[in-house]
């Protein structure tokens, strides 16, 4: 009898369990709908202008000028970046309503005037200050407060780049490497699929690419695709050290905030300039494009790994994922002769093992791929994620990720990423 009553009592709190995200998730699925679709179409509309108006370049320092004034006028609230949301969900962190206005707007000064950056950096601070806030407001425990801090991530996410899933496994992989937050599947999943909907009643589409022709499934093929694999761990690397080395540089020669940003963004004009192209300005997604479609410079991964690096360091706003993407697709699209293997096809694999890398989350990474590229390559997508997240050791973008068991064997280890 009283195994009876203890059962009923687990079911019921499963049940209203699952009620009691089921609502928040759909709540906060929906504001991250919408704030990310309004994003997505501020950040479009911004790039077409750059496009269409190549003078906005010359005005990036005096951009981040301003952006280093926002930043600075609410320097009180302490650190506001990517990190500080992975630290609100392993470390009950503070997630300030500010950084919404802030990252948004900072991150659309920094695309429509040509600076080198991404836009899930905006995408998990918005959605993380959205499920914070949400749960703030309804006063939730801390364990609930990080589950809803995923979800925002996860809402924003998605409408972003419209890859749901990939979005809501992101969220539970990338605060500690080796460890899933399964708790917070439900509410994840549930707040990106309602995130992705309201999306597409903005008609906004996600990141697809149909074209890439995929290799025949042989042993040379699955031997080519590690080789490819391994190399982008190692570019993978360079750009993560890219970035910290020059932040580095950057914080020890400029200290003061605003001349950094005026001379960082000075400089990625005279670059774009000198070089006589705007490729590497904004995100890049034209560039990756043409990489899948088997175009590409032969420099153009260090190139982007250089603009980058000098951006995120000087203060501008946006993200490195995107440049991931970049990077990665246009290194795979130039390695292809050399490996044997159809452009495109590469640059599909580079795209997807590049960004498993700098990330440390094989599985999103797997599911990216299905989502972006289909399943039909599925294998070979899965090997060279595995290869690659392997291979990157203990380098990461975010430097609050923690790799809480190792990569080489079953063991705790309970560090930060390089």
């Amino acid at each position: 009898m009283n195994s009876i009553k203890t059962n009923l009592k687990f079911s019921t709190d499963y049940v209203l369990a699952f009620l009691k995200w089921t609502v928040l998730s759909v709540f906060v699925g929906l504001i991250g709908g919408v704030l990310g679709s309004v994003f997505h179409i501020c950040i479009d509309r911004v790039t077409e202008l750059r496009m269409e108006h190549g003078f906005l370049l010359f005005l990036l320092p005096l951009g981040g000028l301003l952006i280093a004034a926002m930043y600075h006028l609410f320097s009180s609230k302490g650190r506001i970046d990517t990190n500080r949301v992975i630290e609100s969900v392993r470390e009950n962190e503070k997630v300030p309503l500010v950084m919404i206005p802030l990252i948004f707007i900072s991150t659309v000064i920094t695309h429509m005037l040509g600076g080198s950056a991404g836009r899930e950096g905006a995408a998990l601070q918005l959605g993380g200050s959205v499920g914070y806030n949400v749960g703030k407001l309804l006063r939730l425990n801390e364990k609930s407060m990080r589950i809803i801090i995923m979800s925002g991530m996860s809402s924003v996410f998605a409408a972003l780049f419209g890859t749901p899933l990939t979005a809501a496994v992101f969220s539970i992989e990338v605060i500690s490497v080796g460890v899933l937050h399964y708790a917070g599947l439900v509410p994840c999943v549930t707040a990106s699929v309602v995130a992705y909907t309201v999306s597409r009643k903005f008609g906004l589409g996600g990141v697809r690419f149909d074209n890439v022709v995929m290799e025949q499934f042989a042993v040379s093929s699955f031997a080519k695709v590690a080789i490819l694999a391994l190399l982008c761990a190692l570019v993978s690397i360079l750009f993560c050290a890219a970035i910290k080395k020059c932040e580095h540089l950057m914080d020890r020669m400029l200290r003061n905030r605003y001349l950094r940003t005026f001379i960082g963004g000075l400089i990625i004009a005279l670059l774009s300039l000198i070089l006589n192209t705007r490729d590497y300005n904004g995100a890049g997604m034209d560039v990756i494009t043409r990489a899948m479609n088997g175009e590409t410079g032969g420099a153009a991964f260090l190139l982007k790994i250089i603009f980058t690096a000098i951006t995120i360091s000087a203060g501008f706003k946006g993200g490195e994922i995107v440049p991931a993407f970049f990077i990665g697709s246009t290194f795979g699209c130039v390695l292809a002769p050399l490996l044997g293997l159809n452009p495109s096809f590469a640059a599909a694999i580079g795209f997807v093992a590049l960004f498993c890398g700098v990330v440390n989350c094989p599985v999103a990474s797997i599911i990216l791929s299905i989502e972006v590229f289909g399943a039909e390559g599925l294998l070979f997508f899965a090997l060279a994620c595995s290869i690659s997240y392997m291979m990157s050791g203990c380098f990461g973008l975010y430097h609050s990720q923690k790799i809480v068991y190792s990569k080489l064997d079953d063991e705790y280890i309970d560090i930060n990423t390089i």
